[in-house]
């Protein structure tokens, strides 16, 4: 019976060339409307940036303070949520505790919610009159509108992307090979080092690009709870904004510079994770 049904199956080699080829074809006729809404954005940009004399916006002060600004803050966001983000990742990873379900739905959520609703829940945990806001003024922390605030908007909006590739990257990691270290007298320290670490090293990576590229784009969240200060708080894609109100040239060369990160993030990506098979950058 099931035979017959997959003898009347069409054939798209041998004797029917031509079906696989009418198939094919109107494949690419099908994808071709989406490939050109994602792909025409960026030829267009080159277009305009080279008909634009873009070398007198190059040391402008609001193109230089905003790049100064966006890759400290974005470093520092990714350094925080390495060493913040890894021992909540291993636990979500190996532990069972109740209420983790739960946990990890928090966790993720910001992935998500729009950003400008997490600026608004910062506002009302970390802000002036939130709820922790006098107490950290008290102990002489002012989190908003500084680039303090900047740093902790974005990683509130992209620590969840490494906790998820860290995860995965600890689940990834067979437990035999831990219990083989340590029954060969290996320490807690020299398996974490030499075992667990190297094996999980490309989820952890490709989780922390995730979240530095997303740092690096971070505009609601920042917006609300960090402001839109030149030179304190304007991080590259709030001087988009603010250049598209005066200068255009401007905005075209803060906007190239952004693709720029993006595609050095792509490529870094594909350089040294993509070497070990499927990228892990698809979590």
């Amino acid at each position: 019976m099931v035979q017959d049904r997959i003898a009347t199956f069409p054939r798209w080699g041998g004797a029917r060339p031509w079906g696989f080829l009418q198939s094919r074809i109107w494949l690419y006729v099908w994808s071709l409307p989406m490939a050109l809404f994602l792909i025409s954005p960026f030829p267009i940009l080159i277009l305009y940036l080279l008909r634009t004399p873009l070398w007198e916006e190059v040391g402008s002060d609001l193109v230089r303070q905003a790049f100064h600004l966006t890759l400290q803050t974005s470093l520092a966001t990714a350094l925080a949520a390495l060493l913040l983000g890894t021992p909540l990742a291993y636990l979500l990873a190996r532990q069972r505790f109740p209420g983790k379900f739960l946990v990890e739905g928090l966790v993720e959520l910001p992935i998500v919610i729009p950003p400008v609703v997490a600026g608004v829940l910062l506002l009302l945990t970390l802000g002036r009159q939130g709820a922790l806001g006098p107490l950290l003024e008290r102990m002489g922390i002012t989190l908003p509108f500084t680039p303090a605030g900047v740093v902790v908007a974005q990683l509130l909006i992209s620590v969840p992307f490494y906790i998820r590739g860290a995860r995965l990257g600890f689940m990834m990691v067979p437990k035999e090979l831990e219990e083989a270290a340590a029954v060969d007298g290996a320490s807690s320290i020299r398996i974490w080092r030499h075992v667990t670490l190297p094996l999980a090293f490309p989820g952890m990576f490709s989780g922390l690009i995730l979240c530095w590229a997303r740092a690096v784009g971070e505009f609601g969240a920042t917006y609300l709870f960090a402001g839109n200060m030149p030179g304190r708080t304007q991080t590259l894609p709030l001087a988009v904004l603010s250049a598209l109100e005066s200068d255009l040239g401007a905005a075209l060369l803060l906007t190239g510079i952004l693709i720029m990160f993006a595609l050095v993030t792509l490529i870094g990506a594909w350089l040294l994770v993509g070497g070990r098979g499927e990228s892990q950058l698809t979590l």
